[in-house]
C-alpha cells in the first residue's frame, strides 16, 4: 500500500473511537474555524468544511476569515466572503468580523454587525496590537452594546495578555470574551483573573495535550467551549484531543456535553451562559516512562514539521524503538508504533514531491499522524465512559 493511503487509513480508523468518547446526544459546536487563503499559504475551503461537518456531526461554528492577501483595507473584502459562507450554509456558520485596530475598526464592526455578523474576531499577533491598546475600549464597548462574543487570540506569539483583558472585561462585563488556545499565552494569570468570570470563555484549539490537562484543572468546565482552528487543527485528531484530555482530567458526559456544544450554543443564541463551577482535573500526571519518552520526541518532531525540515536527527526513530518496551499499555503502544511507522514513511516522500501544494498537504498528513500518536501517548488508558485518575 503506497504510504498516503496508509495514512488516510490509520486516521480514518480513529473516527469509531470518537464515537466512542462522544457524550449520548452531544451537540457538536466549534466556536473557531477559518475560511479563506492566510498570506502563510494556508487555506480553509467552504466544501472542505462542508464534508468534515457532516462527517464529524459538527451541527455549527463560529467561522471568520484568516490573515488574508486582500485584508487592506479593515478585511472588508475578506468580511464580505465570511458574511457569504454565513449565509450559503443556512444558518450552521455564525459569522464574525474580523478587525485590524490600524484600519477604520469601528467603523467596519458596525458595517458587518449591521449586516450580519454576530462576533468580532481580533487576532494581536497578526495585526500587531497588545491586549493593553487603549483602541481596544471602543472594540469591547460595541460588542457590550450588540451583546456579541469578542474572540481574541490567546495562544502562541504573544506576550502577557492577561491584565488588559482583565481590565476591558471589568469595564465592559456586558461583552461576552472567548480566549482561543486555552490561554496558553499567559495560561496561569489568565486562569487566576478570569476563572469563575461569568461571560468569558477559553476555546480548546491547541495542539499539546499537556496544554489541555493544565488548563483543565485550571478553569471550570462552564466556562471551557470545543474548537479546531480549522484549517490548522485538523479532524479527527482535533476532536480526539479535547475529548481525551478532558477524560483524562476527569470531566463525565455532563461536563463534556457543554464544553462540546451547549456552552457555546448558549453564547450563540443569546441565552443566559451558564454559571462557572469549579474546575476540574490534577496537577499531577502520572504515567510510564516509555509513554513519556514518546511524547518527548514527538514533541521534539512537531516543529521539524511545521517547518517543512526532513527528520535528519532520527526523532521517529527513536520514538518507533521506544515502542518496543511493554509497560502495561501494549495496545495504545502497537496503535502508536503503527501511526509512527506510517509517519516515517511518508515523510520519506515528501523530498520527491515537486507540487508545493501537495508537498504541504503530505507534510500535514504526516503531522496528523504524529499529533494523534502523541495523544495516545499522553492519554493511555482513557476508556468510553470512564473518567481516569491523573495523580493524587
Amino acid at each position: 500500500m503506497e504510504p498516503q493511503d496508509r495514512a488516510l487509513e490509520l486516521v480514518e480508523q480513529y473516527d469509531g473511537e470518537l464515537r466512542a468518547l462522544l457524550p449520548p446526544g452531544a451537540e457538536i459546536f466549534d466556536a473557531h474555524l477559518h475560511l479563506g487563503h492566510d498570506i502563510d499559504g494556508m487555506v480553509g475551503d467552504y466544501d472542505q468544511l462542508e464534508t468534515l461537518m457532516a462527517r464529524y456531526g459538527i451541527a455549527r461554528a463560529f467561522v471568520f476569515c484568516l490573515d488574508e492577501p486582500d485584508r487592506h483595507p479593515s478585511f472588508t473584502a475578506a468580511n464580505d466572503r465570511t458574511l457569504a459562507f454565513a449565509e450559503r450554509s443556512g444558518g450552521r456558520l455564525i459569522p464574525f468580523v474580523r478587525l485590524d485596530l490600524n484600519e477604520s475598526p469601528i467603523e467596519e464592526a458596525r458595517r458587518c454587525l449591521d449586516a450580519g455578523a454576530r462576533g468580532i474576531k481580533l487576532h494581536p499577533r497578526a495585526q500587531k496590537f497588545t491586549a493593553t491598546d487603549e483602541r481596544l475600549g471602543p472594540v469591547f464597548e460595541i460588542a457590550a452594546e450588540r451583546r456579541v462574543p469578542i474572540l481574541i487570540h490567546g495562544g502562541r506569539g504573544l506576550p502577557p495578555i492577561a491584565s488588559g483583558l482583565r481590565a476591558l472585561v471589568e469595564r465592559y462585563p456586558e461583552a461576552p470574551l472567548i480566549i482561543a488556545h486555552a490561554g496558553i499565552a499567559d495560561l496561569d494569570a489568565l486562569a487566576n483573573c478570569m476563572a469563575g468570570r461569568k461571560g468569558v470563555f477559553f476555546d480548546t484549539s491547541t495542539w499539546s495535550p499537556i496544554d489541555l490537562l493544565d488548563f483543565y484543572r485550571r478553569v471550570p468546565p462552564e466556562q471551557v467551549v470545543y474548537a479546531s482552528d480549522y484549517p490548522y487543527g485538523q479532524q479527527p485528531s482535533s476532536l480526539l484531543i479535547a475529548l481525551k484530555t478532558a477524560r483524562l482530567a476527569g470531566y463525565h458526559d455532563e461536563h463534556l456535553t457543554a464544553m462540546l456544544g451547549s456552552n457555546a450554543s448558549a453564547l450563540a443564541d443569546g441565552r443566559d451562559l451558564p454559571e462557572p463551577t469549579a474546575p476540574i482535573g490534577s496537577d499531577t500526571l502520572a504515567q510510564p516512562m516509555q509513554l513519556a519518552r514518546i511524547h518527548q520526541y514527538l514533541s521534539m518532531a512537531t516543529p521539524l514539521l511545521w517547518t517543512r525540515q526532513p527528520d535528519t536527527i532520527g526523532i521517529l526513530g527513536l520514538a518507533i524503538n521506544t515502542c518496543a518496551e511493554r509497560n502495561g499499555h501494549p495496545d495504545e503502544v502497537d496503535r502508536i508504533r503503527e501511526l509512527l511507522e506510517a509517519a516515517r514513511d511518508l515523510w520519506a516522500t515528501i523530498p520527491t514531491v515537486e507540487d508545493e501544494l501537495e508537498q504541504r498537504q503530505t507534510m500535514r498528513l504526516t503531522h496528523r499522524l504524529i499529533h494523534i500518536a502523541d495523544i495516545e501517548a499522553v492519554t493511555a488508558g482513557v476508556g468510553s465512559t470512564e473518567p481516569v485518575k491523573t495523580g493524587a
